[in-house]
């Protein structure tokens, strides 16, 4: 697609309010440390455990990756299973809608391993 025309359908997003709010609802998500980051863990695994996130991002606190988890989950772009068992054991995977996020994540991606800011 051209920039151009890129920018028109852009625009006209914008200014309908109806469009205009789906698109601020994305803000959080974009915003956030680690959201992305636990996106493209989750798609690249297709199934982790809570365990499974801290060792693949070590840097994140406990706190702070339960409350990204349920905002994804919340969001609905990852699924949360919780298995009966001792000791409990629950998985995180991704949605057809988290799924789909990949391009995105892909560009933004591409596109800053060809930049620096």
């Amino acid at each position: 697609m051209r920039s151009e025309n890129m920018l028109n359908e852009i625009i006209e997003i914008l200014d309908n309010p109806e469009m205009k709010s789906r698109v601020d609802q994305i803000v959080p998500l974009l915003h956030g440390k680690w959201e992305l980051q636990i996106m493209l863990e989750v798609c690249r695994a297709d199934v982790l455990r809570f365990g499974e996130y801290k060792k693949r991002l070590p840097h994140i606190t406990n706190s702070v990756l339960t409350s990204a988890l349920r905002n994804l989950e919340s969001w609905g772009l990852i699924s949360r299973t919780q298995y009966n068992e001792i000791p409990p054991r629950v998985e995180y995977s991704p949605t057809e809608k988290g799924k789909s996020l990949l391009p995105v994540c892909y560009e933004i991606i591409k596109w800053g391993s060809e930049n620096s800011l």
